[in-house]
């Protein structure tokens, strides 16, 4: 037992520590360490290292818009070769079938969908970072380790979203022709011209995607990757729910063999419910002719132009696709770079993704973005690099050049029920809402937002919604921030909130807030409040009521029933019931219009004062602003501060400030924050430097006389003061003309 004793004793010693220092103010920590100065590089310097030229130096840059120099020359053929064959064979045989499925959710001719299986993963071959990222212009898809999703799935996002601009610049209306000349019919007697309109339905997805392609090449080449920062979790997890009910509901009249009118944007997904279940149940017994593909295209066609007249009827539209598209990619992406130790670069994927885009968008294609069912079989079948998805593009391309007839028999119900089958994954996430709701209730907040906002406005109106409530939160909760009042934890340097903890001590005379935000525009009320519910009191309205007792002083210092002593100020004898005044002031013009002058006397505001008027109890002595979690003040927050610090110092409350970032006396610098009054010895390293340091200025204030506030009082009276009225003794009498002395001043 003793040696077990023996054993814990350095333990013991381990988990304390003592440190001896200086009260450190900011000024002091200066005078003792030199700040490293910031030489940030002239234009001229910046403008050398830029334009500098070396051998070195253009391989890194085309390595770096070309990754496939990077990981090609490195690759073990003996190792990955047999394994990346096997693996883009059965993701071949998944793209093709997938093709045919998503063509569907665009709105255009099946066959397409081999074209948009095959053409995107040429580009991204040489130009993506990712190894196993399977593109695919069909199949948006979220891995399971993200914190919101425990399943994996397809995500035929992308490809719903391009169908709804399809739709919405092509319906069937705008091909309404005689039925003598007529291909089709839409079901209700009408004849519509289908060769037609899948030609433009299929230049506009074109179109679409040429767009899109550029601009998620802008983003790449002008480093703003960052974007899809401002997608959630619970945004995304939300948004690719309601997807997936979008999808189900456009898929069921596929399953079911009916034909209804193609609706598009708010509330279109009701329409749709509704109109696939009357007419479902009208034509139950009439509907056996079930729709096939038909015809798949053999071989290419020769590459087009888009059609630039069209760019600003979709530019919205295009821009949420690109964001998307490339949001989701790259999470996936990242969820094999971190499992398999390799790098990602953000911006390049964007590029990666551009011109693939561009690329195929000129072999009528659609937008082209991260197949997750497709990346996880080439991943579970042991793919080990984007070989795997070159042979997977070549399988497609047989399918193309040769197999196409052998699927025209393949019914679209069976193709829609893939689609449908794909999404169980995405359905699975609503049971993460009420984990979130015990977690985080506003980013359960933000999913449930986002997907209704999305069934009910669109996935393009829906997304946007959702982005801007999920900002509104952050500025919610920016604007009105945590903050508490800090007490010590005896015998350590440790605070922590009063509220929380039983043992906790708050200095006495002291007051310490804690403000966990930035502080602007938009919060500084919010500081405000903050500080009067933490000291107790209005520092405004305080210095406001003693203003107007001084005022009610002064006049019964004139008619002689107050008297000036060392102490302060006391009534006469047999003064006393008539000294005291009410709070109410009877106008008096004849005072208002008579000249002032200044005598300065001492006020004990604490005390009992013989002027009936309630004047809030200051309890404390100083205020200590924590400003550990501020990270940056704007300047009306800098004005505002600096006007707090007054308010409270005209009352004797002395304002300090701890615990704060370096870049904030930068800044307050710049703005001329400081002055003669405003020093940076009231800034303080820590909170316990600051507690510290009023504990040495109390403990030598203790050694004298009770302090009181010295005020210069505007008396107003046409005649100096006089206190003849009264006997007085010597000493009152001493510092009844040391006021007056003061009046000549």
């Amino acid at each position: 037992m003793a040696a077990g004793a023996r054993a814990e004793e350095p333990l013991a010693e381990l988990s304390h520590y003592l440190v001896a220092r200086p009260i450190y103010s900011e000024a002091g920590f200066q005078e003792e360490n030199e700040r490293r100065p910031a030489l940030p590089p002239t234009l001229r310097e910046r403008a050398q290292a830029a334009c500098r030229c070396s051998r070195k130096r253009a391989f890194q840059i085309t390595k770096s818009f070309l990754p496939i120099l990077e990981w090609l020359p490195n690759y073990r053929v003996k190792e990955w070769l047999v394994s990346d064959i096997i693996s883009g064979v059965s993701t071949g045989l998944v793209a093709t079938l997938q093709g045919l499925a998503y063509a569907l959710l665009v709105a255009v001719p099946v066959g397409y969908g081999l074209y948009s299986a095959f053409f995107p993963i040429l580009t991204y071959f040489f130009l993506g970072t990712s190894r196993h990222i399977s593109v695919e212009t069909q199949n948006l898809c979220v891995h399971s380790s993200l914190a919101h999703i425990k399943a994996m799935g397809p995500f035929p996002v992308v490809s719903l979203m391009v169908g709804s601009v399809v739709l919405s610049m092509a319906p069937d209306d705008h091909f309404l022709i005689d039925g003598s000349n007529a291909t089709g019919t839409n079901g209700t007697g009408i004849m519509i011209d289908t060769e037609s309109r899948d030609a433009q339905r299929v230049l506009i997805a074109s179109t679409l995607t040429f767009l899109v392609g550029i601009l998620q090449v802008i983003f790449g080449v002008l480093q703003i990757g960052f974007i899809v920062r401002y997608l959630a979790d619970p945004l995304v997890g939300g948004f690719t729910t309601a997807a997936a009910f979008q999808v189900l509901v456009s898929q069921l009249k596929i399953v079911l063999n009916v034909s209804t009118k193609n609706y598009n944007g708010v509330l279109s997904i009701i329409y749709t419910i509704l109109a696939t279940g009357i007419s479902y149940a009208a034509d139950l017994e009439k509907k056996y002719n079930a729709g096939i593909v038909k015809s798949i295209p053999r071989g290419f066609l020769p590459p087009e132009p888009p059609d630039v007249s069209l760019f600003s009827q979709m530019i919205a539209a295009s821009f949420s696709i690109a964001i998307v598209a490339y949001a989701i990619a790259v999470s996936v992406g990242k969820v094999y770079a971190t499992k398999y130790d390799y790098a990602i670069d953000g911006n390049q994927e964007f590029i990666a993704f551009g011109l693939s885009n561009i690329f195929s968008g000129a072999f009528s294609c659609f937008v082209a973005t991260t197949a997750l069912s497709r990346t996880a079989v080439q991943e579970s079948t042991g793919g080990k690099t984007q070989v795997a998805g070159i042979i997977s593009a070549g399988i497609v391309l047989i399918s193309i050049v040769a197999l196409g007839k052998l699927l025209e028999p393949l019914q679209k119900s069976v193709l829609a029920a893939v689609v449908i089958a794909n999404l169980k994954g995405m359905f699975m996430q609503v049971f993460d809402v009420p984990r979130l709701w015990r977690q985080n209730k506003v980013d359960a907040m933000i999913w449930v937002f986002t997907c209704i906002a999305s069934i009910i406005l669109g996935l393009d109106l829906g997304l946007l919604a959702g982005l801007l409530f999920g900002l509104l939160t952050v500025v919610l909760r920016v604007q009105f921030p945590s903050w508490g009042g800090f007490g010590n934890i005896p015998g350590t340097d440790i605070y922590k909130k009063v509220k929380d903890y039983k043992n906790v001590i708050e200095p006495e005379g002291v007051k310490i807030l804690k403000f966990s935000s930035p502080i602007f525009y938009a919060n500084i009320d919010g500081l405000k409040s903050s500080l009067k519910s933490t000291v107790g009191f209005d520092a405004v309205k305080v210095y406001n009521k003693r203003l107007k007792a001084l005022r009610k002083i002064q006049k019964l210092i004139k008619k002689g029933k107050l008297k000036a002593t060392k102490n302060g100020i006391i009534s006469e004898p047999g003064m006393n019931n008539e000294a005291f005044e009410t709070d109410e002031e009877p106008e008096d013009n004849e005072d208002m219009q008579v000249p002032t002058k200044e005598v300065e006397i001492q006020v004990d505001w604490n005390s009992e004062l013989p002027v009936k008027v309630n004047i809030p109890k200051v309890p404390i002595h100083s205020l200590i602003l924590d400003f550990g979690a501020v990270t940056f003040l704007d300047i009306v927050a800098v004005r505002s501060i600096k006007t707090i610090i007054r308010e409270f110092e005209r009352i004797d409350v002395r304002v300090y400030f701890a615990s704060y970032q370096d870049n904030l006396i930068s800044q307050l610098e710049r703005s001329a924050f400081f002055d003669d009054i405003v020093r940076k010895d009231i800034f303080f390293l820590t909170v316990h430097d600051a507690v510290l340091y009023i504990r040495n200025q109390m403990t030598y204030s203790d050694n004298q006389d009770p302090i009181f506030e010295k005020i210069s009082l505007m008396q107003e009276s046409k005649e100096p003061i006089e206190f003849t009225e009264t006997s007085q003794p010597d000493d009152e009498l001493d510092v009844q003309e040391e006021a007056m002395r003061r009046l000549a001043s």
